[in-house]
């Protein structure tokens, strides 16, 4: 079996750059997006024989499928799709959520999904199987105050990936999602200095756990939304 081409999105962030480590020692062809070519070279360097650079806007419909197409001619086929650009904001209880907040987490939580889905599963079809990894959030399988824009938009993830699972397991497409508390990075730490890492998930964890639902191993699995919650 050829190795397999896996699309990352928002490959340079920190569970970006652990799942390149992670696909990398799995031998697979890695499709690296990102908004900017400057962050992807500063991360990794410059492009090889395994690895493209792709800068697209995952808002804009047209750079989304422009960027597919471009890593199905590169490497013949895409077997796997990481969505995990994502973010996060908080704060104001839901009747005083501005707009430009509910917009900002659907747009980067869920449309961003929704357009690479739109251009990757067509291909998927055309090819006989896939695997997708979304990434939802531990913090979504329930209502939490001050959260409301947030925990909504990473639930419609879960929802989505469910919906997708069931329309597609009979076509050999794999689609699941990990729920993960907070992510042990740089800029978590810097922004709750008070807080014990050791009781967040380590982008490594994460990654291979991503790296394992993107594996034949686990094409039994559909529609499954993960719980990673760290070590403690």
């Amino acid at each position: 079996m050829p190795d397999p081409t896996v699309i990352i999105t928002g490959a340079s962030g920190n569970l970006g750059r652990a799942l390149v480590s992670a696909f990398g020692a799995r031998n697979a062809n890695l499709v690296l997006v990102d908004r900017h070519l400057e962050r992807l070279a500063a991360t990794f360097g410059t492009e090889d024989s395994r690895r493209m650079h792709v800068a697209a806007d995952l808002l804009n419909v047209a750079a989304v499928d422009e960027a597919v197409n471009g890593a199905a001619q590169r490497f013949g086929r895409v077997d796997v799709l990481c969505n995990i650009v994502g973010g996060f904001r908080m704060g104001a209880p839901v009747h005083e959520t501005s707009d430009s907040d509910w917009n900002f987490l659907f747009d980067i939580n869920v449309r961003t999904m929704m357009h690479t889905s739109r251009a990757v599963v067509p291909r998927m079809l055309q090819a006989g199987g896939g695997k997708i990894v979304n990434v939802g959030a531990f913090a979504a399988q329930r209502g939490v105050a001050g959260m409301g824009a947030y925990v909504a938009s990473k639930s419609a993830v879960i929802r989505l990936t469910e919906a997708m699972a069931a329309e597609l397991r009979d076509k050999n497409i794999n689609v699941n999602c990990v729920l993960p508390t907070i992510i042990d990075t740089p800029e978590n730490r810097k922004s709750m200095p008070k807080a014990d890492p050791r009781k967040w998930v380590a982008p490594d964890d994460l990654a291979n756990v991503i790296a394992f639902l993107a594996s034949d191993a686990a094409r039994a699995v559909h529609g499954a939304a993960i719980p990673v919650t760290g070590l403690t």
